[in-house]
């Protein structure tokens, strides 16, 4: 008896399906990708923006670094099979 309960368990968790980052998580993590491209090319003195000052590209590197990284943290961002499932359960996916 204990095999059939053991291939049960196996089937259903064979069967359920997986559940993806929301949408949300994944622009926000493209968001903070970006950012990160940006300031690499700041850093090597390639401009992102097709404008000469350089100050201009600092400030709007910096900001764009700064909206990304606060957004990013402050929202809880799920991509384990195990952390999705728990926003699931929880309300908040």
């Amino acid at each position: 008896m204990a095999t059939k309960n053991t291939e049960i368990t196996q089937t259903t968790e064979t069967t359920e399906k997986k559940k993806m980052p929301s949408k949300a998580t994944v622009i926000r993590t493209a968001v903070l990708v970006l950012a990160i491209i940006n300031n690499a090319l700041a850093i090597f003195g390639k401009s992102p923006l097709p404008i000469d000052s350089e100050t201009l590209t600092e400030v709007i590197s910096f900001g764009f670094t700064t909206v990304a990284a606060f957004v990013t943290w402050w929202y809880n961002n799920s991509f384990t099979q195990k952390a999705i499932k728990a926003d699931k359960e929880n309300g908040l996916g």
